[in-house]
């Protein structure tokens, strides 16, 4: 009995501690992009866009005023 509930118990534990720290990683490096215009533009052109420096600002100033939580109510 102990062979069967012991292996699902460390798998829940696991998938949920490292949902959490996958979650405050995210959260890290979004507060580092927000600083960091070149980090930003980096990750943009890694997703294809090139932005010039209005864009890079307007994006900044968004991150920096969405609320922590995603915005939800």
């Amino acid at each position: 009995m102990w062979n069967i509930i012991i292996p699902i118990v460390t798998l829940l534990l696991g998938a949920v501690g490292g949902f959490f720290i996958g979650v405050f990683y995210l959260r890290k490096q979004l507060e580092k992009m927000q600083n960091d215009p070149e980090m930003l533009q980096k990750m943009a052109k890694q997703m294809g866009y090139n932005m010039n420096k209005s864009q890079l600002q307007k994006a900044q100033s968004m991150m920096k005023n969405q609320r922590p939580g995603g915005g939800r109510r």
